[in-house]
């Protein structure tokens, strides 16, 4: 039987300079609570946040609401809807301490914590920040003894291990998530030689995008990795975030244009995210759900409106469900 598809959204923290029309700072996070209270009042399965510091472009000296501050505050105006970082940056936080944020979130929340991480790549954050930008391959070695870190203070009373990056001795984690055996682990990342390996081996849940071609590309590549590490594939969920903008018609659409950050231009923009009218955004998951994605949680292109998060909820996941 085919896994029943889920839906989430991000919530605006600044990070994409989606709050900068918005006066004062205090505002700013009245309207990521507002988002977030709204999402679960339409039926979003769960709300997601980045983890970075300073805004993309460029740094522009616009508020970028904290992670896990952000969750974790969330997690207390909401009592549904579940709560996952897309993703959080392994390079920024001690693998224990992650550990003790992670599972201390899950009990805040009722167990509804999904733990998103990476290897991080923003370089500029990185640097500004006082973080060293080891190589790839270091990062996304540091990245997998993380996971297993992490994974292991969750379900042991005391935790030791010793790696090449990082070490625990007798770390006590308490208290212990409320699911069992532990929150889900989402690894965010397409790398095909060393992170979608990583995922093979570690992951209940990962992340990629890309145009459909693209992302059934990488699927076989994880397909492939898990055959090598004696995995099942298809334990591991597939999952898109993307973008997302929704107006009734094409028209409206045309008359925003691209809200791409990185300057593409809007045919090839559309092409590779959710943008579109309801029955072509209907017709886009679909896609995907042939090619065995089975979770969304796409980022609102036009935040701080609530056009799309509306339209998706009411026009597209009902088809779904």
């Amino acid at each position: 039987m085919a896994q029943k598809p889920t839906f989430g959204v991000f919530i605006p923290q600044g990070w994409k300079m989606e709050l900068s029309s918005i006066e004062g700072d205090e505002a700013k996070w009245a309207k990521a609570v507002e988002i977030a209270v709204l999402a679960e009042e339409l039926g979003y399965d769960s709300v997601w946040t980045y983890d970075h510091f300073h805004n993309v472009p460029r740094p522009a000296h616009e508020a970028v609401f904290e992670c896990w501050m952000t969750i974790a505050a969330i997690s207390q105006r909401t009592s549904r809807v579940r709560l996952g970082q897309m993703v959080g940056c392994n390079s920024y936080r001690n693998p224990a301490l992650l550990a003790k944020m992670t599972s201390t979130v899950d009990v805040m929340s009722g167990g509804r914590l999904d733990w998103g991480i990476g290897a991080g790549w923003y370089e500029h954050e990185y640097k500004a920040y006082g973080y060293e930008f080891p190589a790839p391959k270091v990062r996304i070695g540091m990245l997998r003894e993380c996971v297993e870190i992490v994974r292991t203070m969750w379900t042991e009373k005391d935790a030791t291990f010793e790696g090449k990056y990082y070490a625990v001795a007798g770390a006590q984690c308490d208290p212990k998530p409320v699911q069992r055996p532990h929150p889900p682990i989402l690894i965010g990342g397409g790398g095909e030689q060393l992170t979608l390996k990583v995922v093979a081996r570690l992951a209940d849940r990962a992340n990629f995008g890309g145009k459909p071609h693209e992302w059934a590309h990488k699927a076989e590549v994880l397909k492939n990795h898990c055959k090598d590490v004696g995995r099942d594939y298809d334990e591991i969920e597939k999952t898109i975030s993307g973008e997302v903008m929704i107006r009734e018609t094409d028209a409206e659409l045309e008359a925003i244009g691209t809200k791409s950050l990185w300057g593409e231009e809007f045919a090839s923009w559309r092409a590779g995210n959710l943008i579109g009218t309801p029955d072509e955004v209907c017709e886009k998951v679909q896609t995907y759900l042939d090619l065995g994605c089975t979770s969304f949680m796409p980022w609102c292109s036009d935040y701080p409106d609530d056009t799309t998060v509306r339209l998706f909820a009411e026009k597209v996941i009902p088809n779904f469900r």
